[in-house]
């Protein structure tokens, strides 16, 4: 066990005591400016049972809830999770948290106290997807803090609850595109449009936005009516660079098989591309892709380059989803088409939309909801079923019809 020494260090008084061992090496604890041998040493008492219960320069039991949350998010966040989630967390936290919660100790927080927090913002207005993960942050980093931290023992989140959501048949079917409202989409972005074929393949195939702007042309086999997703594509605020990420999770990555409408539509949009590069010319846009290391994490930064420009150091990508110039159709830039659909066709849509539709459109004319969950890429069967299997009126009369078939040939038996 660690001692404490205390010296003097020219007028003042110093203590220090001995840590763990880093690599076989020795590192002592040490700090000063005591007025008095007696205040060092009390100070090195009180730092060393700090050290001692958590090898931490603080008191877990003291630890005010806006610290470690800073801390959460440094020692798991950052570490653990994707980039894209590190910075919807930071917002949660930063945001939301720390102005409500932050000024409480860790060890003082209650079910009650949390639920109050959950409570305000339902009041306020947050939709029940915010307010879901924002429970989620908290959920994780209070979980974290019982184990493997042990600053509290138990976590109080496990008594906390999502108000309950009242949503109207219209809330409901919003995600779904009927036919007729597809078509309007399409009439308004059509073939030869910069939204044309982002729309198509997400109505063709339920990919998720990331998924489908992520696209190569080495992830689509024309021959054998295939498409793979193994990549997606984010933003990153900090370097102001789009890049190559990984999909959402082990069970996106997947091969799907396409139809002959998104087919035909993919060749020619291909030949297409090849065209535009010799009417460009040298103001066609490349897009390379590029390797960064940061705390030994890889990631893969995208560049958009004019083709006079030599890039021979990066690796060329061929995307499929390109405005007219080569320039790469992005999330943000999508907005637009969002905008437009929403506001000017007055038809309630998002991306997701699509990936909605396409999940029911399949169900409810016969497709097996395995092979559904498959092709969504769902970690397993009950998301596909309670998130994007919509009640709609064919399957309400199917049912119907169900029914009344089987009465009517049990009474003629």
């Amino acid at each position: 066990m660690s001692e404490i020494n205390v010296r003097r260090r020219g007028q003042k008084w110093q203590y220090e005591f001995e840590a763990a061992k880093i690599k076989g090496k020795r590192k002592q604890i040490t700090k000063s400016g005591f007025n008095t041998k007696k205040e060092a040493l009390e100070a090195g008492i009180k730092a060393l049972a700090e050290y001692n219960n958590s090898g931490t320069h603080f008191v877990p039991s003291e630890i005010s809830v806006s610290d470690y949350f800073d801390y959460w998010y440094k020692n798991y966040v950052v570490i653990e999770l994707k980039i894209n989630t590190q910075k919807s967390y930071k917002n949660y936290i930063e945001n939301h948290i720390k102005p409500n919660l932050g000024i409480y100790k860790l060890k003082s927080l209650t079910p009650t106290i949390l639920q109050e927090f959950v409570n305000s913002k339902y009041i306020a207005g947050f939709s029940k997807n915010h307010l879901s993960n924002l429970i989620g942050v908290l959920t994780g980093a209070l979980k974290y803090a019982v184990h493997p931290c042990n600053f509290i023992k138990n976590s109080p989140m496990l008594y906390v609850n999502l108000p309950k959501y009242d949503h109207s048949k219209a809330d409901a079917n919003h995600k779904y595109i009927k036919p007729d409202e597809f078509k309007k989409i399409i009439n308004r972005f059509p073939p030869g449009s910069t939204f044309y074929l982002p729309l198509m393949i997400g109505y063709y195939t339920g990919f998720r936005i990331g998924e489908t702007l992520g696209l190569t042309w080495d992830d689509i086999d024309l021959e054998n009516r295939k498409i793979s997703i193994n990549k997606i594509i984010y933003y990153n605020n900090d370097t102001k660079l789009w890049y190559f990420g990984t999909p959402k999770t082990a069970t996106s990555t997947r091969t799907i098989e396409i139809g002959t409408t998104l087919l035909n539509v993919l060749k020619k949009y291909k030949n297409n591309q090849l065209q535009n590069k010799l009417k460009y010319g040298c103001h066609y846009t490349n897009v390379y892709e590029g390797i960064e290391t940061i705390n030994n994490k890889k990631y893969r930064p995208l560049y958009s380059l004019k083709a006079n420009i030599p890039a021979s150091a990066l690796k060329k990508v061929e995307m499929v989803c390109t405005k007219e110039d080569g320039e790469i159709v992005t999330p943000n830039s999508f907005k637009y088409a969002s905008k437009v659909i929403n506001y000017s066709l007055g038809i309630t849509f998002n991306y997701h939309s699509l990936r909605h539709t396409h999940a029911t459109t399949l169900i409810e004319n016969g497709a097996e909801i395995k092979d559904v969950q498959i092709r969504l890429g769902h970690a397993n069967i009950e998301t596909t079923y309670n998130t994007y299997v919509h009640h709609t009126e064919k399957m309400s009369n199917n049912s119907v019809e169900i029914f009344e078939n089987t009465v009517n040939q049990n009474k003629s038996h």
